[in-house]
């Protein structure tokens, strides 16, 4: 049995724990907490071995915490960890654990590709190069706003190729995330030069592609319009939607009223955290004119990467077909019945 550990438990730690507990060929060793705070009872009450760095240790004892012991430890007994660290510790996390412990990595999407602090040389997006990641040992998952841009690109450019010229996008990005403690400006504010770009050109390095970003006063999802120009007159509407008909990960709504409206949904329907883990193309949005192609949809920032991140246990340590990690990651998310749901409760 493969040996898991989560050094982190946030929001992208939590929701890794859930899943990976889902998965009896995998272990999870347990997760790391840098801070003694009501987080740490919380993965103790479900069951979660719970690591922190050494010279805290007695810190969580001496407020009762029983803990399974350092961070290091834990690293010592896995096969791959999961960084779900703060965002800019991936690399100190790489050069003191994972590099002299040699251990693989999956590091997540705030951590840096290029540069002296760069974690890894690919970024993984499913939908695109799950098979170039295999052989790796330290894999960064792209951003829920990259790998949400990756399911919508992909499908498009393989449909259409040089009929295209150009995206696009606009990423109305959510402030701040349901969980999270920060406050929410009563502002809108732009990015001078979003990552985000790059980042999608890292696995879809013909794209030409144009990206603005803006931070929002939402707590619910991201919203990403899309323009597509083409090469003369696009494809219709229903041509465009029959690509993504059967696209995993991918469900197509038509009267949602907003993107408080699907994250109450999720919670409705019961879904892991409330959330979808997918994007959402909104049909009723799709606007065709000349030679521009306007697509709409949203993006669930908490749950997106999620599934990605499972991926890439599937791919790195089990080895498994593209095909075989599609199927064993629906059974651990439920995607393809939450596709169901969500399609039959916005429809016309």
């Amino acid at each position: 049995m493969y040996q898991v550990f989560i050094n982190g438990y946030g929001i992208i730690g939590s929701r890794l724990a859930t899943a990976i507990t889902k998965d009896k060929s995998i272990n999870l060793i347990g997760i790391a907490k840098y801070s003694a705070d009501e987080k740490t009872q919380e993965a103790i009450n479900k069951g979660y071995k719970v690591f922190v760095p050494r010279k805290l240790i007695k810190e969580f004892q001496n407020k009762k915490y029983d803990i399974s012991g350092s961070i290091e430890d834990a690293i010592n007994q896995s096969d791959l960890v999961i960084d779900a660290s703060t965002e800019g510790n991936g690399i100190k996390n790489k050069r003191k654990y994972y590099q002299p412990l040699k251990k693989k990595a999956i590091f997540q999407g705030g951590e840096d590709r290029y540069g002296k602090n760069s974690v890894a040389n690919i970024i993984h997006n499913s939908r695109v190069n799950y098979e170039n990641t295999i052989d790796k040992d330290f894999v960064i998952q792209g951003s829920c706003n990259v790998t949400g841009m990756g399911k919508i690109i992909q499908p498009l450019i393989e449909s259409y190729d040089k009929l295209i010229k150009r995206f696009d996008v606009v990423l109305v990005r959510r402030w701040a995330d349901l969980e999270d403690k920060k406050e929410v400006r009563d502002s809108i504010v732009w990015d001078k030069d979003p990552h985000h770009q790059d980042d999608l050109k890292d696995f879809i390095p013909t794209a030409n592609l144009y990206v603005d970003a803006l931070k929002v006063p939402s707590r619910m999802m991201h919203l990403h319009q899309m323009t597509v120009r083409f090469v003369g007159r696009p494809p219709s509407k229903d041509d465009i939607l029959d690509n993504f008909k059967n696209e995993f990960g991918v469900a197509i709504l038509n009267n949602a009223k907003g993107t408080g409206d699907i994250r109450k949904k999720a919670a409705e329907l019961k879904f892991d955290h409330g959330d979808t883990s997918m994007v959402h193309i909104h049909s009723e949005l799709i606007k065709i004119q000349e030679d521009t192609l306007k697509i709409s949809y949203s993006d669930d920032q908490t749950g997106m990467v999620i599934p990605e991140n499972y991926m890439l246990i599937e791919s790195m340590l089990l080895k498994r077909r593209r095909s075989d990690a599609i199927r064993q990651t629906d059974k651990i998310f439920s995607m393809k019945k939450k596709k169901r749901l969500l399609e039959s409760a916005f429809q016309n």
